[in-house]
C-alpha cells in the first residue's frame, strides 16, 4: 500500500430522508469533512440538504 491509501479510512455518514427514514453510506476518506464531501457528491439528497447528516463516524474495518 502507498501512502495515500493508508491515510484513508472508513466512515460512515447517517442521514434521515425526507421520510424519516434513517440510511447511512461509508465512504473511504482521510477525514470526517472529506467523508462528508464525499457523501454530498455521490448523493443527491445529501447535496441538496446538506443539513440532513446527523453524523459522521470512523468505522472499523
Amino acid at each position: 500500500m502507498n501512502s495515500t491509501e493508508k491515510s484513508r479510512l472508513a466512515y460512515t455518514v447517517r442521514h434521515k430522508a425526507s421520510n424519516g427514514e434513517k440510511l447511512e453510506s461509508c465512504f473511504y476518506a482521510s477525514d470526517a469533512f472529506e467523508a462528508r464531501l464525499l457523501a454530498m457528491e455521490f448523493n443527491t439528497y445529501i447535496r441538496q440538504h446538506p443539513n440532513c447528516i446527523d453524523s459522521i463516524l470512523k468505522t472499523e474495518v
